[in-house]
């Protein structure tokens, strides 16, 4: 997920605003979350979330309720969102 934050003014700002993002989706959905781009960029973000299971449509339904979380979110602007399930 590609994400643009229009109001923040600071790395550290981004941060903590990522930091609260990434708690709240690993504690909600038992998921993996990681920055993998733009790191050194204070108004985009790159986040990797990774989950497991054995079936696919449990897959696709946690893909959808974490979009959707996310886009509700309000703190953060989604700018591109890709799944590759393997």
């Amino acid at each position: 997920m590609e994400f643009f934050f229009p109001e923040v003014h600071s790395l550290k700002e981004k941060r903590m605003i990522l930091r609260r993002l990434k708690d709240r989706l690993t504690a909600k959905f038992n998921v993996s979350v990681a920055e993998v781009g733009y790191q050194d960029l204070w108004q985009r973000a790159v986040v990797a979330v990774a989950m497991v299971s054995g079936e696919l449509p449990p897959l696709q339904q946690a893909v959808a309720r974490i979009r959707q979380e996310i886009e509700e979110n309000g703190t953060v602007e989604p700018a591109h969102f890709a799944v590759e399930y393997l």
